[in-house]
């Protein structure tokens, strides 16, 4: 089964900005082992454009979809047997990263 895993950063109490070391020697464990399917670090939420085309007309709003001291920073999508299992690795990498965490599986 798929995951998406969020890497959640707030900005009144940002994670530490030295992690990438530590991150990258992660995913090449991720890769070795074969639960890597992608990964990305996303900009800031300064740099977020929303689209609205639920309407007559098409609205586009600069920023993130959410006023929030908290945003979403990088993501994965990993392959996993259980939950469990992906579990157990967003415990490694909240603690390699030094953020939060959310796990979700695809539908």
């Amino acid at each position: 089964m798929q995951y998406l895993v969020s890497v959640i950063d707030d900005k009144s109490k940002p994670g530490s900005t030295d992690r990438q070391p530590a991150i990258s020697e992660f995913n090449d464990r991720l890769i070795a082992e074969g639960y890597w399917v992608f990964a990305g670090g996303l900009a800031d939420t300064d740099e977020a454009t929303v689209i609205d085309n639920r309407g007559e007309q098409a609205v586009v709003t600069d920023g993130p979809f959410v006023e929030s001291k908290e945003y979403l920073a990088g993501v994965w999508v990993w392959e996993a047997p259980d939950l469990d299992v992906a579990l157990a690795l967003a415990t490694e990498a909240s603690k390699v990263c030094d953020r939060k965490i959310e796990v979700r599986p695809f539908l």
